[in-house]
């Protein structure tokens, strides 16, 4: 057995887990999760069914883990202590990887399913306004190399995602801060190999 058990679909988010997985250069099985037909293994060990889900296989019983930010993070916390953040680092790490799983994701999935918020309403919002949350993150990659300053760290695989895709299906605008954080990204060999895998899979599944 792998040290890890990985439940995925290439068409989701688990392209994210699979990026972390290569970058932390993590031993893992793959299980494939159609939609309409989720493994009795995947709902005993994440209620919901959703991927990306891992089980760790560790010495002292599986370990579950659901959410690509908190994959990724913990993956490098067991595997690639490399890819943390040092001292100094950990307030951008931690702030810009949050801040894509919450006010950037809400953003874009507001603005997709046509949900507007008022000015009065922002205070409510988590994302504030969509304009505001890609200026923000445009802000600071304007002036960043990396999430964590000038090296790659688990946080950019979390965040990198969102602008590859992003920029890839249009739901982020075409800014060069953008652009140039997503050729920094997509040249590394584990991103390469883990969409090799997924890009695959991908057109196998098509008609």
């Amino acid at each position: 057995m792998a040290d890890y058990t990985f439940f995925f679909n290439p068409m989701s988010r688990a392209q994210i887990a699979r990026w972390a997985l290569h970058e932390a250069r993590a031993d893992y099985d793959s299980v494939m999760v159609p939609w309409e037909d989720k493994p009795d293994a995947l709902i005993k060990a994440n209620p919901m069914a959703k991927v990306p889900t891992i089980i760790h296989h560790h010495t002292d019983g599986d370990r579950v883990v659901s959410e690509a930010a908190a994959i990724c993070h913990y993956l490098a916390e067991a595997e690639a202590p490399d890819l943390l953040p040092q001292d100094a680092e950990k307030a951008d790490y931690f702030r810009w990887m949050f801040f894509a799983a919450g006010p950037l994701e809400q953003a874009i999935t507001a603005k997709a399913l046509g949900w507007t918020v008022s000015d009065k309403e922002q205070v409510m919002a988590g994302f504030g306004s969509y304009e505001r949350t890609v200026d923000a993150l445009e802000g600071w990659l304007s002036a960043h190399d990396y999430v964590s300053g000038a090296r790659f760290t688990m946080a950019d695989v979390y965040v990198g995602s969102a602008v590859d895709w992003g920029l890839q299906f249009k739901s982020l605008p075409e800014r060069a801060a953008f652009s140039a954080y997503q050729a920094r990204i997509v040249n590394r060999p584990a991103y390469n190999a883990a969409k090799a895998i997924d890009y695959k899979l991908i057109e196998e599944m098509q008609p």
